[in-house]
């Protein structure tokens, strides 16, 4: 039997434009969300929040889906 996939907004503060490492403490989490819908929701609003910071950014990723046994 398999569960669905949950979403999750992840992202912060970033030290350069690379986009490579995080500014310590600057991490978020968000989730999980159910659907990509909610995800994409959550990703709009932070987004929003934060769009005045050139180096902050957030991505949507997709947990693999478990099968038990």
């Amino acid at each position: 039997m398999s569960k669905g996939s949950n979403f999750w907004v992840i992202g912060g503060e970033f030290g350069s434009m690379n986009f490579h490492k995080l500014v310590e403490g600057s991490a978020q989490v968000q989730g999980p969300f159910k659907t990509r819908k909610e995800a994409e929701d959550a990703w709009r609003v932070v987004s929003e929040e934060n769009r005045h910071k050139a180096g902050v950014r957030f991505s949507i990723v997709e947990e693999p889906s478990r099968v038990s046994a």
